[in-house]
């Protein structure tokens, strides 16, 4: 059991705190980013577009809904993969991501004008910087070798159910999917920062794995 919860669950190893330490930052930066992505309006990544669209309609807070879909999620990634793609990071995307974009948020409406989210230019720079910090942020948090969140589990399974299909082919398809289904669940069309989303969250992921492998030795998941 100790041998499973240190290994297998937490996924102890070579560079443990450094990779550990770096999840909590990039899910804290990532949440950072998509409170600048959610008050813009302009688009969001398919996950928090379908999130959005549900916490609004229940009226709870996005980091509530989020954190209630992952588990949700967790026992299809427990079922198909077990722990494969579980560990230490599941729980702080799982956690930490939503609510704290849910804080930032919180921020804003008491710091910054309204005028910085809805009038142009500032908003559309504000959008171009938070859409790449928070590509930025899932590449890394992703590619730490210490769990993923269920959301982004999924395409992984998939994407080793079909054999000779590129991770970035599978992602792209699962993103788009999701699209769908948060239109179908109200949420109107996508804006365009989610079709960019969709199309280019999987190739980042992919790029920023190679980069940490190559720089920090990091082993990667995608």
């Amino acid at each position: 059991m100790k041998e499973f919860l240190i290994h297998d669950l937490l996924k102890v190893g070579p560079g443990f705190f450094k990779r550990a330490v770096t999840v909590v930052f990039a899910a804290i930066g990532t949440g950072f980013f998509l409170s600048l992505l959610i008050n813009v309006n302009l688009g969001t990544d398919p996950c928090t577009f379908i999130n959005v669209t549900v916490s609004n309609r229940l009226g709870i807070s996005f980091g509530t809904w989020q954190l209630l879909l992952n588990i949700g999620l967790m026992i299809f990634v427990l079922i198909t993969s077990r722990v494969r793609y579980i560990g230490l990071g599941t729980l702080v995307n799982m956690v930490l991501l939503g609510y704290a974009a849910d804080f930032f948020r919180w921020v804003w409406s008491r710091t910054l004008p309204e005028a910085v989210f809805t009038q142009f230019p500032s908003r559309a720079i504000v959008f171009a910087i938070a859409l790449l910090g928070f590509i930025a942020g899932c590449a890394v948090y992703m590619n730490c070798v210490m769990g993923v969140g269920p959301y982004d589990a999924a395409p992984m399974i998939i994407g080793g159910w079909l054999k000779g299909l590129p991770f970035t082919v599978v992602r792209m398809c699962w993103d788009f999917g999701m699209l769908g289904i948060g239109m179908a669940l109200g949420g109107g069309v996508p804006p365009l920062g989610s079709f960019l989303m969709a199309l280019f969250l999987g190739p980042v992921i992919g790029i920023v794995g190679r980069w940490m492998r190559k720089t920090f030795h990091f082993e990667f998941a995608a």
